[in-house]
């Protein structure tokens, strides 16, 4: 049975991938916690299987966008889910606390975009102890617990922001980069993917910082206001989330900098799109 379940987790995350695959690297290079699904009979003796979807937060578009996907895949393969997300991507304990009461269901199976994989290595154990199947999404779970992950090659996309930006500003000058942290694996690989390509293809492009943000549209800001006032001849900006890229446009917005600083980054949320 838990081999059937684990068809239909893959399925639904894939199908919450497609739905959102645009949004995730585009020369855009593209929130309260989620609340559970409450209509969810999560009982053991349902005959409907039960899984539980922890993403890493819920207050940006792209995180709204998952959701859509895995409640239309949960329609599409008659499962019953609950979508749940903290506050901000900077809330590790929560999620901790999110993914502990999800297994104490006992779910069919768990979905799971982690924000600490250390802080998460116990329950991830619980897991694989008590047969739960965990896949991956976004960040996924750097680990060799999880049966699959559903997700962009980060490293790659980035890289491709990275050459972006030196053909924009003309393969010479400075750049910063603000990503919103260096705990999962998204923040990982996005900022390497970035620095790497810029270290090894163009000589003349000096990162002058890299900052952390946790996602936060306003901490990101304030970050991003920092640096241009550190370093005025400032030629780019990369931003690895939502949140990161919104504070940058924002700061570039404040400090009379449009049209003199090019701004890449991740996902497609309204703001980034009409920029």
């Amino acid at each position: 049975m838990k081999n059937k379940y684990l068809t239909i987790l893959l399925a639904l995350l894939l199908t919450a991938v497609l739905l959102i695959g645009c949004s995730s690297a585009t020369t855009n290079t593209s929130e309260p916690a989620a609340p559970a699904d409450t209509s969810a009979d999560t009982s053991a003796s349902s005959d409907t299987p039960y899984i539980a979807v922890i993403s890493k937060g819920f207050q940006h578009q792209f995180w709204q966008a998952v959701k859509a996907g895995a409640e239309k895949a949960a329609t599409d393969y008659n499962v019953t889910i609950t979508f749940e997300g903290p506050e901000t991507e900077a809330m590790v304990d929560k999620q901790v606390e999110m993914v502990q009461a999800a297994l104490d269901k006992n779910p069919a199976a768990l979905c799971l975009a982690a924000l600490d994989t250390q802080a998460l290595t116990p329950l991830l154990e619980r897991a694989q102890s008590e047969g739960i199947p965990v896949v991956g999404f976004d960040s996924g779970v750097a680990s060799d617990i999880p049966v699959s992950t559903a997700a962009t090659d980060n490293i790659a996309a980035a890289g491709m922001a990275a050459d972006k930006m030196a053909e924009l500003i003309g393969g010479e000058g400075q750049v910063a980069v603000i990503v919103h942290d260096q705990t999962s694996q998204t923040g990982i690989d996005r900022r390497d993917g970035f620095v790497n390509q810029i270290n090894a293809k163009y000589p003349n492009i000096e990162i002058v910082d890299i900052q952390y943000g946790g996602g936060d549209q306003l901490k990101s800001t304030d970050l991003a206001k920092a640096i241009i006032q550190a370093h005025p001849d400032l030629k780019g900006f990369f931003g690895a989330n939502e949140g990161s890229i919104i504070g940058v446009l924002n700061a570039v917005s404040e400090m009379g900098k449009e049209g003199q600083i090019v701004v890449i980054g991740y996902d497609s949320g309204k703001q980034q799109m009409d920029a």
